[in-house]
Formats: structure tokens, sequence, C-alpha cells
């Protein structure tokens, strides 16, 4: 894992700024992204933090992983903001040629979460699951620590489920299962997917006016359909907060009327 992932909070939110402030200097030149400086080996066992709302003890100097985005922010600064969205893409694609540039873009909420994005990114976790499988890492508890399966579970559980939600297999089977369907879905397919995926978000959905309307399966497909190609494209991936933000719009849509 780079170095610059690594040490105290202060010291690893300003060298990441730094790593993005010089991936930026070197993409404005041709448009490339230099490998990091310094590899460092995770030890067996050792705790990888990778996500911000866990990361309290910020004295301690620990592999901080979440602070990837701060690597993103510099670079973004680096190029004065100007398209961040395919610089975004680009960083994305050289990342997941590595082992922590592909975990943290699959257990981000780095948008989009089409099917396609999605595919790549399980793909790339998938090709290095034995050297990941290594470390411990903290993602929704600062208190327990989790085995790779346990990480991919908490923050990939959607994608299992709406993509394949059948059998008992292990995490590995049923990600190897979900990417390959993503890869190759139609838009038919990922209607289905998102519709399996709808009632678990409108569990969360708490203030919903017309939760009857929106919640019908009939309708909800006939809505779905009815998207232009790019629209349907980021929610394609049928991602929980994705399928919860479009309930959320056609909510609004129909307080209108």
């Amino acid at each position: 894992m780079p170095s610059f992932l690594h040490g105290l909070y202060p010291e690893v939110h300003r060298k990441t700024r730094t790593e993005g402030l010089r991936c930026g200097e070197q993409y404005r030149k041709d448009g490339s992204f230099p490998p990091p400086r310094e590899l460092l080996e995770v030890p067996p066992g050792e705790v990888v933090v990778a996500h911000d709302v866990v990361d309290f003890q910020r004295e301690r100097p620990v592999w901080r992983l979440h602070l990837i985005s701060r690597v993103m922010e510099g670079l973004y600064e680096a190029l004065d903001w100007q398209s961040p969205i395919p610089v975004r893409d680009a960083y994305e694609e050289f990342c997941r040629e590595t082992a922590w540039g592909a975990l943290y873009f699959a257990i981000s909420p780095t948008a989009p979460k089409s099917a396609e994005r999605t595919a790549l990114r399980l793909q790339a976790v998938l090709r290095f699951w034995e050297p990941l499988q290594s470390a411990r890492y903290l993602f929704s508890s600062p208190r327990a620590a989790l085995t790779l399966e346990e990480l991919m579970r908490a923050s990939c559980d959607w994608a299992m489920d709406a993509w394949c939600p059948e059998g008992e297999d292990s995490v590995r089977a049923r990600l190897e299962s979900a990417a390959a369907r993503m890869a190759r879905a139609t838009r038919e397919d990922s209607i289905e997917a998102i519709l399996r995926e709808m009632p678990r978000a409108l569990v969360h959905a708490r203030d919903l006016k017309h939760r009857d309307v929106v919640g019908d399966p009939l309708l909800l497909r006939e809505r779905l359909a009815a998207l232009d190609p790019r629209a349907f494209d980021r929610v394609s991936g049928a991602c929980t907060s994705d399928v919860l933000a479009l309930l959320y719009a056609w909510d609004r849509q129909l307080g209108k009327h």
C-alpha cells in the first residue's frame, strides 16, 4: 500500500493532498498518473481504516485507505477543478490496477454506480482477493475489525442481493457472479435488479408521502422504462442509494400534481 496512506491522521491528510497535487501535475503534462513513490507491505492481520466514519483514533499511526478521497481533491485542485468527471474516471481506471485502489473504489460511496462501472470495480477487487485477505478492515464500526469477506458483505451486499440473490455461496463466489451479470446486463436485466432492490430501499425511505404509489411494482417498471439512457445508466447497478434517490424524486413529482 502507498506510504502516503499510513501515519497519524493529520500526516496522512497532508501527504494525500500532496500526492494528489503531484498526480495532477503529471496528468496536466501527458494525461498519465505517476505510481506512488513508496509502497509498503501491510503486515498480516494489520488494521486498515476503510471508512471515514470509523477513523476516531487520529493520534495513532494506521493505514487510512479512505483518505484516497484527499488524493482526488488534490488532483482536482492541481487542475483548477477543470473537467473533474473525466479526471476522476481516468484516476479510478489507474487505481483499479492496484490492490489498494481496487478496494477503495469498490467499497467507497463514489458515484457513479452503473452496472458497467460496478462490474469493473468488483472484478478489480476479485483480481487482488488473496493479498487483500491478509489485512483486517474497519468500516462500519470502530470496534469490529472485519475480514475481507465481511467488509465486502457490509459494503456491497446490495450488489449481491440485486444481482445474485440465489444460493448460499461464499461472498467471493457471489461477487464473481454479480460482476459477471452486471458486465453483460441488458436494460431489462437492470430493471429486474432494481426491482429486487426496491424493498430494501423502501425500508430506508422514511418520509415518502406517496409510498403506496411509488412502491407499486408496475408503476416502478413503467417509470424505469421511461428514463432516458443517461439517467438510466446512473442507476443501472441497482445500488440502494441510487434507488432511494429515484423514489424521492418520483415522490416529489407526484406531490406537484
